[in-house]
């Protein structure tokens, strides 16, 4: 896509998340797939963006209408043409998309954004990589002032900068620290009740009570990037870590003398746990295992960088330099990988025709599992109303996926027609 063309599809979506006409409609014709299983010849009523009711039958949709005080006249109907309507896609942990980072300001993550939202991804928990202190702090500020106007913008995360330097992976050793009481108040005091999820590695000095402190704040703490041996990963999760960042990537791997932070993860049913599934930062039969393993607790991400949608070449990450084969980003320095160009599009269908997993368990993954992890899934004070099922009182993130190709044909956020 030409830059101009992506600028034009960048200001239709903002026009769209800011207007508040067509969020009463009927969508027709669809098989109805969530978390939950599969309903086919599904219909969903949408009023001010929130699911009314949804059911199968034509009388009952009739009276879903009459009831909620609207004629049929006042709402718009799309025919889902036999298409799955599965919820919105949730990510998160991405970086950027189409040559921008969410590092870069407001502009950069519109355009950013933008990229995702068309691809099925409504809500986004924005990854903001390393950089020194003062820089970060700002980047937190430009998202709290984001999502003042964009409800597809969940919060931020923190990829950093309390990371251990065995396990940096992509992030600028010169800026990694350790989580000392007056770091964590500066991040918390900027970002001022935004900051979602901060990964950390726990073994580092101040570690633990770093932990308490975000997770007194309301954020969560993700254990990853990390050289964490077993005992240490439990003691974090005890304090309150409910998450682990890209599972199998930027920490010490199983060892069956020395488990590490791997197995505390997937015994432990209190975390969520974060996997890139492009087979290329995890490979299928690993894939497979975590599945089978933390079945329900698998919320896949992207760690998508801003060379996402873009063709191979060369790019940045924070002050890093990337190049981009085959769709693999590495470090020039030190050939480390750098973040991904996937998006959740891909991971669904991957999970669904490459790793045999039934299309509602990978539908789970990139929606009610993040949705959970976050508290959204219920009422909450993040977003209007909750994310990642298809069912009365939710928020109409909608997506008709192509029932071959599990491509996504249209997109709704908050009721908003996206395409």
């Amino acid at each position: 896509m030409s830059k101009n063309a992506y600028l034009d599809a960048v200001k239709k979506i903002d026009d769209s998340l800011k207007s508040s006409e067509g969020r009463n409609f009927v969508v027709r014709n669809v098989s109805v797939v969530d978390a939950r299983g599969i309903v086919p010849n599904a219909w969903i009523l949408v009023k001010d963006g929130v699911i009314l009711e949804t059911g199968i039958l034509d009388e009952d949709l009739a009276l879903a209408i009459n009831a909620c005080g609207l004629r049929a006249s006042d709402l718009s109907v799309v025919d889902g043409r036999g298409c799955f309507a599965a919820p919105g896609y949730i990510d998160l942990h991405a970086h950027g998309a189409w040559e921008h980072s969410f590092d870069d300001g407001a502009e950069g993550i519109a355009i950013a954004r933008a990229y995702h939202m068309l691809h099925g991804t409504t809500r986004q928990v924005l990854s903001l990589i390393t950089n020194p202190l003062d820089v970060m702090q700002e980047n937190l500020r430009t998202v709290k002032r984001v999502m003042q106007t964009r409800p597809d913008v969940l919060g931020s995360h923190l990829e950093g900068p309390f990371l251990a330097l065995s396990r940096k992976g992509a992030h600028d050793p010169n800026c990694l620290v350790d989580p000392t009481p007056e770091r964590v108040e500066a991040l918390l005091e900027a970002a001022d009740g935004t900051l979602r999820q901060i990964t950390l590695a726990p073994e580092r000095e101040h570690g633990m009570e770093a932990i308490k402190r975000f997770v007194e704040a309301g954020v969560i703490p993700a254990v990853g990037h990390c050289d964490a041996d077993y005992k240490t990963a439990r003691a974090a999760f005890n304090a309150g870590s409910t998450l682990m960042t890209h599972m199998f990537n930027a920490m010490n791997g199983i060892h069956h003398r020395k488990p590490g932070p791997i197995p505390a993860a997937l015994e432990d049913s209190r975390v969520t746990i974060e996997l890139i599934n492009d087979g290329f930062h995890v490979e299928n039969p690993v894939l497979r295992m975590a599945f089978k393993a933390a079945a329900g607790r698998i919320a896949f991400v992207t760690d998508a960088m801003a060379a996402t949608g873009c063709a191979d070449g060369a790019y940045k990450l924070g002050a890093l330099d990337v190049t981009v084969t085959g769709g693999h980003a590495r470090l020039v320095s030190n050939g480390a990988i750098a973040g991904s160009t996937l998006i959740l599009e891909v991971a669904i269908n991957r999970a669904v025709k490459e790793l045999g997993i039934g299309l509602p368990e990978a539908i789970a993954a990139a929606t009610i599992v993040p949705a959970r992890a976050l508290g959204v899934d219920k009422p909450n004070a993040i977003t209007s109303a909750p994310l990642g099922l298809v069912e009365k009182g939710y928020a109409a993130d909608l997506l008709l996926l192509n029932p071959g190709t599990l491509a996504v044909e249209h997109v709704w956020c908050d009721g908003h027609k996206i395409s």
